[in-house]
């Protein structure tokens, strides 16, 4: 079966040498030496400054939340992975979704301030499949409302906006390193922050409050990363532009063969591409369903990605009715690095033949 995407495992040897120096220390975590290298590594590589690795993405987000201290109301998207709403409920904090553009996929920036209201403390937008949100009047409107920025970068490893990272912007940006992602750690994640008194505050937050053998000033948790991940990490930061640049070619193959031909996410003109997701927009969802069931006939496995609308799960409320629209037609096509050409086209043609663009 082709996958949706496949996990990137770096050079064998390149990984083991990582993991003797495991041995050789005995460290397995607690900011051991190899989490400490790939902090001061992805922090020179990213071009950020307020960099803290944790054990996964989710806790990125909810360690995020409560080193800005976000209380009351969020608003967020629909249009994302579930964590990014149940992270907020998890908190307890109440998520309230503006809708989205739909042909970015990212948050409606037009949207907002009628959705704001005196409970709101917060914006938690998405970077949707690494495509740059409209950061500057995300900003603006939340410079005039007296708001806090979150951004959930899950998507976003490596995106440059107006020749800086994409991470730069808002109070904090969360990444995700999940094996799935274009960078990983297995499981893992970052937060990045605009001030170094809220990294400060997420430091302690990540080990249980901790300060010392005998010190503990205040509430935390556990949402460390440990050294294995740090060793997978590293090995891929190794290989990084090869991944790149073998993930441009598949992305670009899908471009050339469906662009003028069926609907595409519209991308930001100021923002770099990272090649992480090759999504299509579909007619109707009868259409994008027969898509996906001859696809799976023929073990190419694409993805409902995102699917449902965050929206319309159990635990919250909110109308979104441009997300659930796009949320049905959507569909992610296969994507990593060793995909073969020939299988690429086999799959465009599918598409092709089932729904264009074209008269």
């Amino acid at each position: 079966m082709i996958p949706v995407t496949k996990p990137y495992l770096p050079d064998r040897a390149r990984l083991d040498a990582y993991i003797d120096r495991i041995y050789d220390t005995c460290w397995l975590t607690n900011n051991g030496p190899l989490v400490k290298e790939l902090t001061e590594r992805l922090k020179e590589y990213l071009g950020v400054e307020h960099l803290l690795l944790v054990s996964n993405g989710t806790l990125a987000l909810q360690i995020a939340y409560r080193a800005l201290d976000i209380q009351g109301t969020a608003l967020t998207t629909p249009f994302s992975f579930v964590a990014t709403t149940s992270s907020l409920v998890w908190e307890g904090i109440a998520p309230k979704f503006v809708d989205i553009d739909p042909e970015t996929f990212c948050m409606n920036p037009d949207l907002i301030e009628e959705a704001i209201t005196p409970d709101v403390s917060a914006i938690v937008p998405v970077h949707v499949f690494g495509n740059a949100c409209e950061v500057e009047r995300i900003e603006e409107i939340a410079k005039k409302h007296g708001l806090k920025v979150i951004y959930d970068a899950a998507h976003a490893f490596g995106v440059n906006y107006k020749n800086k990272s994409i991470l730069d912007y808002g109070d904090a940006s969360t990444l995700s390193f999940h094996a799935t992602k274009l960078f990983h750690t297995i499981e893992g994640g970052a937060i990045l922050f605009k001030e170094k008194e809220a990294l400060e505050r997420a430091k302690l937050l990540i080990n249980f409050g901790i300060t010392g053998p005998e010190s503990i000033v205040g509430l935390g948790i556990n949402a460390k990363m440990n050294e294995f991940q740090a060793a997978m990490g590293l090995a891929v930061l190794d290989e990084m532009e090869q991944i790149k640049k073998a993930r441009e070619v598949v992305w670009k193959r899908y471009e050339s063969n469906l662009r003028g031909r069926i609907q595409l996410q519209k991308h930001n003109l100021h923002s770099t591409n990272n090649h992480a997701y090759a999504s299509v927009l579909l007619k109707n969802e009868p259409t994008l369903l027969n898509l996906k069931a001859l696809l799976e006939a023929n073990k190419i496995s694409p993805r409902r990605y995102f699917f449902p609308s965050l929206n319309t799960l159990s635990f919250v409320t909110g109308k979104a009715p441009l997300s659930i629209d796009v949320s049905r037609r959507i569909l992610c096509l296969p994507i990593y690095t060793d995909l073969e050409e020939k299988t690429i086209d086999n799959i465009c043609k599918a598409c092709l033949k089932h729904n264009t663009l074209l008269p």
